[in-house]
Parts: structure tokens; C-alpha cells; sequence
């Protein structure tokens, strides 16, 4: 994962000069002892930097220019402590090209019921200032979250960490590269797409290589980095000695571990932090990655298989929402269905499931890949940790993207998968198989999908409206007739926003 203790959100807090020097250092002192708080806490993923407060067009504007050009700037919390005429803020959101969060709160919890003067009322008057400025948000036709509640309320505190880890989501979107080793899967629609457009939509860019050029990097690797790297499986999994003892076994291992050197190296010295390859497409490679692609997942690249580079990039960018959270992040295909009681979906792939969802130490085996080139390939196993999760997948509709999301419940198996050579995850899809299932049709939704455990639906929703997308959520509140009419009047309004 990236480091972000470079990063950082802006704190921008809106007054006017009507109320005099006095009344602005309050504010300006109440502003700071706010953002103390929110980084002594420990509840905010990335710090909160208090800049000065803005009160006239001019200020305003050059606060938002100067968050657009600083690189280390992910967002904008706005918060009215005063009044703050809104006509002032016009120019600079305008010009804002930052994600911005309102904030609705004030500095004193409880009114002091007893000593409450005018005084009080014109610096304490946010219910007055924030109103006006919610105004102008909409006015703009502004799409932004609005937390409302006192700042040391830990469901504020949570709701305003959720944005920021949205707003690191689009800030790797906007410097991410995926590499493709191969072209997409041939025949399949779901997993093509415009990568013109996807650039333009979104900021990650999606570049092609040879397999040639990767097995160059792959047949580089220094024997003492795979006996290293062999050393890290043997004491991070579960092994089975006879691997080791084996020399035909303990070969297949070794290419596993080439292959997730010589991937990483060469993803490393191109900056691409997504990858995907195509079980049709490996010349020049031993097999299809399977352990080092799982691996590759658990350092933090985003996957997808058959050259689904939207799955691949979304994959990477949640992951980045969730850093530091409990729980992990996988690329994620619905694989069959238990059809008995409310219906379950057990998901899987081929080979590539990341071991950050694992509820238990996965084990290392190797078993026959039999799609594509046929050999036998080392991968990770293990079923995913029981638990509310979601599932997510990005769709190209041709004239615009839909976000589709469904919010599920990760259950343990009822029983072991002795015959199942593959890491998996056992769901029940809210609100049932058959709603859930059909939404999913109806909404396009793809066999891909990314699946999630640690990042929410708010931190999605946000990153939704900050790419301007449709965001389509199924939940246990769910009906298809209900869904049906949600996507036809969505279709009606993104095209009328668009333009006809």
C-alpha cells in the first residue's frame, strides 16, 4: 500500500469581516481546537490540516486554487462557523476541482441555557451559515455528502473518516496505471470497455504489454530472492512438507515465487499498481499465476481476470478506501449457487481469490489447472471470514458508468470443501438469491465483481458522486419492481444530465 502520511484534507471554515477582528480570532481559535480534536482521536484515516478562515470572494477562491494545484491535498471539509454570505463561495466552488465534504456542525454541543446572548447567537450561528451555504451547494447543482452532529460525536467522526477514505479512492484512481499481459478473454462483452473514456471518467490509465517483455523480467529473478521468498511462504501459510520434499512439487512452488518477483518488478518499474492476464494468453510464462497473483493482491494490487481491467482497477482502489481497516479486499467472480432455503452464492475463481479476506491461515497446495494451458500450479486455500461484506462491480453501459453494489452476509460453509482446489467465499446476498440475483441481471451487473469487508457503502456512494456516476445499491429493502423503475427513471436522469 501507498503511504499517505503525505496526504492530507484541508479544514476550511467560512465567516465574513462584519464581525469584527475579535469575533474572527474566536472562530479561528474554535476552528483549530476542531481540528485538534479530529487528529488526536485517531478516528480520521488521514490528518486534517486547519487553514485560515476564508471571508470574502477573493479568500475563498484562492483557497480552492491552491487545493487544486497541491498533489498532497485529497479534499476540502467546509464548515460555517458564522454567517458566510454564499454569493462569496460562488467563484470558488466553481473553480474547485477537489472532492469537498460539508460539514454541519458547531462548536458548542449545548446551548449555555442560562448566560445566552447575542453575542453567543452571532458566533455560534452555523444552523445560519451552513443553511445559506447548503444553498449555493445545490443551487451549483453540487453533489457532496452533509455530516451533521457535534464534531466529538464519534458517528460524525466516522462518517467524516468514510469520506476521507473515499477521497484517498479517487486520488489513486487519478494516479493509478493497470498493466494488461494479454488481451481481454475472447468473445466475453462484459469485461470490455472504453479505455478512453474510463481515463477520462475515472483518471486511471490502462496500458498494454507483451508477454514477452514480462517473461524477460520473469526469467531475471535470482534463484537467492526465490529461496528467500520461499522462506516467507513456508512461515506465513500452511505447507504441507512433502512441497518441499518433492522436487516436482518444490519446482512448481519455485515458479510461483519467479512469478511474483518478476511480476512485481516489473509492475514496480512501470508504477502500475492493478494488473490483469487471460488464461488464453500466457506465452512464454510457465502457467497462470496463481499464488503469485494471490500475493500480489495481498501487497495491495488490484486484479482482474480474463483482462478485466475495470474489475482490476476498482479492486485497487477499494483496497486503498480500506487500508488499516479489519478485514480485506479480493477480486471476486459468482461461481455457482446453493439453491436450498433463501439461496447462497459460493464465489471463487480459477485460481486468483486474495488471502486479506482468508478466516483462517490459508494453506498453500498444488492442484491441476485444467483451463487454458494445462499444468499444475501452486495457489493459496482457504474460505472467507464469516461477516457482512459487499460486493461490488464496475459496468461500462456504452454511454456512461453504473456502480452496482450488493450488500451481502459472508457465512462458513456448512461443511469442509475437500475437492474444491480453490480459496472461496459462502454469501447470502441480501435481500434473497432471487431478488439479488435478478437485480444483478437487470442492472447489467457483471460475473466480476470486487468483494469487500472492510469498506462501506457510504465510502462507495461518495466516490460515486465524486466521478458523477450511477450508483445502484441491492439491499434487504430490494424489490424488482421497485429496481426495475429505479434504473429506467436513472437512465432518464443521467441522460438528461449529459446532455441529449
Amino acid at each position: 500500500m501507498k503511504d499517505l502520511t503525505n496526504k492530507s484534507v484541508w479544514f476550511i471554515t467560512g465567516s465574513q469581516h462584519l464581525y469584527g477582528p475579535k469575533v474572527l480570532e474566536q472562530v479561528a481559535n474554535n476552528s483549530e481546537e476542531i481540528v485538534a480534536g479530529f487528529n488526536q482521536s485517531n478516528d480520521v484515516c488521514v490528518p486534517i490540516v486547519c487553514k485560515e478562515t476564508v471571508k470574502s470572494p477573493e479568500e475563498i477562491l484562492s483557497v480552492c486554487q491552491q487545493a487544486n494545484n497541491d498533489e498532497n491535498c485529497l479534499g476540502v471539509v467546509l464548515w460555517m462557523h458564522t454567517f458566510s454570505p454564499a454569493k462569496m463561495w460562488i467563484s470558488g466552488l466553481k473553480q474547485l476541482n477537489k472532492p469537498f465534504v460539508h460539514l454541519h456542525t458547531q462548536f458548542s454541543e449545548a446551548l449555555p441555557w442560562e448566560s445566552i446572548d447575542m453575542n453567543y447567537m452571532n458566533l455560534n450561528q452555523s444552523a445560519h451559515g451552513d443553511r445559506e451555504f447548503g444553498f449555493i451547494g445545490t443551487r451549483l447543482g453540487l453533489d457532496r455528502r452533509v455530516i451533521v452532529g457535534h464534531w466529538q460525536k464519534e458517528s460524525v467522526r466516522k462518517q467524516l473518516d468514510h469520506w476521507c477514505r473515499a477521497a484517498i479512492g479517487w486520488h489513486e484512481s487519478h494516479t493509478l496505471r493497470v498493466a494488461r499481459f494479454g488481451d481481454n478473454m475472447r468473445q466475453v462483452a462484459v469485461t470490455e470497455g472504453n479505455k478512453v473514456s474510463a481515463q477520462i471518467e475515472f483518471g486511471f490509465e490502462v496500458h498494454a504489454y507483451g508477454l514477452g517483455e514480462l517473461t524477460e523480467v520473469v526469467n531475471q529473478v535470482e534463484d537467492s530472492a526465490i529461496n528467500a521468498l520461499l522462506e516467507e511462504y513456508r512461515a506465513t501459510y500452511r505447507i504441507a512438507p512433502e512441497i518441499f520434499e518433492t522436487p516436482e512439487q518444490l519446482e512448481i512452488l519455485k515458479n510461483e515465487a519467479r512469478l511474483e518477483l518478476g511480476m512485481e518488478t516489473f509492475l514496480q518499474e512501470r508504477g502500475c499498481m492493478a494488473f490483469v492476464n487471460t488464461f488464453e494468453n500466457l506465452t512464454g510464462l510457465t502457467n497462470l499465476p496463481g499464488l503469485a497473483t494471490q500475493r500480489l493482491m495481498e501487497k495491495g494490487y488490484g486484479y482482474g481476470g480474463e483482462g478485466d481491467w475495470k474489475t482490476a482497477a476498482l479492486t485497487r482502489i477499494i483496497k486503498t478506501m480500506g487500508q488499516g481497516l479489519p478485514g480485506g479486499t479480493s477480486f471476486m467472480e459468482d461461481y455457482t449457487y446453493n439453491l436450498t432455503g433463501e439461496g447462497q452464492v459460493l464465489g471463487a475463481h480459477m485460481l486468483e481469490v486474495c488471502p486479506t479476506i482468508a478466516a483462517d491461515k490459508p494453506s498453500i497446495e498444488i492442484h491441476r489447472h485444467t483451463i487454458g494451458k494445462t499444468d499444475d500450479v501452486a495457489r493459496a486455500i482457504f474460505s472467507a471470514k464469516a461477516g457482512p461484506a459487499l460486493v461490488a462491480t464496475l459496468i461500462d453501459l456504452g454511454n456512461r458508468y453504473r456502480l452496482l453494489v450488493n450488500e451481502i452476509d459472508t457465512v462458513t460453509p456448512p461443511s469442509e470443501l475437500p475437492n474444491l482446489p480453490v480459496a472461496h467465499a459462502l454469501w447470502e446476498p441480501q435481500p434473497n438469491l432471487e431478488v439479488s440475483a435478478a437485480a444483478w441481471i437487470h442492472a447489467g451487473g457483471a460475473h466480476h465483481s470486487v468483494y469487500t469487508q472492510n469498506v462501506t457503502l457510504d465510502m462507495l456512494e461518495d466516490f460515486a458522486e465524486f466521478a458523477g456516476i450511477e450508483l445502484v445499491v441491492i439491499d434487504k429493502n430490494t424489490t424488482i419492481r421497485d429496481f426495475k423503475t429505479a434504473l429506467k427513471h436513472n437512465s432518464l436522469f443521467y441522460r438528461f444530465n449529459s446532455g441529449i
